[in-house]
């Protein structure tokens, strides 16, 4: 939750791509962010990998007048509506976008080579078919931010409680640092989003900053197995609500249109 997903920013700037809204040459400089390349495989009509640009031109050639995004999770399917073979390679990979207009769906797998601090990211996006039908558990705008202003909350319960390491210095350099990113220009969506969006997506990566940050830092007071438990039990709705409003936030554009 900390970093924002690729097939965010690729259902994010495809959109305004589709919408006309940006550039190609944009589109895809946002898309590809700090990784090396993106190529997209199995489009129909191409016989290998292709490039972004070619990629995204032809998905509206074949009918796609919009993209969302999938988060899913072991258990939770979110934004996917099958069939089998593409949610099981969604849920692996824990991304997708699935596309509006037109049955086809893009799940990244990403190769990273060399040291750390050089390190060289691919990723091919492998174009699948997809049954089209409403996306799973996904909310509208108004009912993921009303459950993200209730999550919040509930997180910052918990973490106190617990004594667990979510609201103590490393917590607020944390998200100090989270805070100062977004304060850098950052657009945290494309354009074309409602202001709404924007702001339940940044509520949403808020809430999963603190959920990482209780994870990634040691035990806090929760240092019996049943305390462990219990704060994995009480933080674990409150994850998969962020991701839920993470995915209404990029899902906006189309439902926007759909309405």
């Amino acid at each position: 939750m900390l970093s924002e997903p690729r097939s965010g920013r690729l259902a994010a700037w495809g959109n305004a791509l589709l919408a006309g809204l940006v550039s190609p040459d944009d589109a895809v400089l946002a898309i590809v962010g700090d990784d090396a390349v993106h190529r997209v495989e199995g489009l129909p009509g191409e016989s290998g990998p292709v490039g972004l640009t070619l990629a995204l031109g032809r998905l509206r050639t074949l009918g796609v007048t919009g993209l969302r995004v999938a988060l899913p999770a072991p258990g939770h399917p979110l934004g996917l509506s099958g069939p089998p073979d593409f949610n099981a390679r969604a849920l692996e990979a824990q991304e997708a976008v699935v596309a509006y207009g037109a049955p086809y769906g893009l799940v990244p797998e990403v190769s990273e080579a060399g040291p750390a601090g050089d390190v060289h990211v691919e990723v091919l996006w492998r174009c699948m078919s997809v049954r089209e039908a409403p996306p799973a558990d996904v909310p509208s705008l108004g009912e993921a931010e009303r459950e993200l202003a209730e999550a919040l909350r509930d997180a910052t319960e918990v973490l106190s409680r617990l004594d667990v390491a979510g609201s103590g210095p490393v917590a607020e350099a944390a998200v100090d640092a989270y805070r100062a990113r977004a304060e850098r220009g950052r657009e945290a969506l494309a354009p074309g989003y409602p202001p709404r969006a924007v702001r339940v997506l940044e509520l949403a990566q808020r809430v999963g900053l603190l959920i990482s940050v209780a994870f990634e830092n040691g035990h806090g007071g929760a240092v019996s197995a049943s305390e462990m438990a219990a704060r994995g039990e009480a933080l674990r709705p409150v994850e998969r609500t962020a991701r839920r409003a993470q995915v209404a936030a990029y899902n906006a554009y189309v439902e926007g249109r759909e309405r």
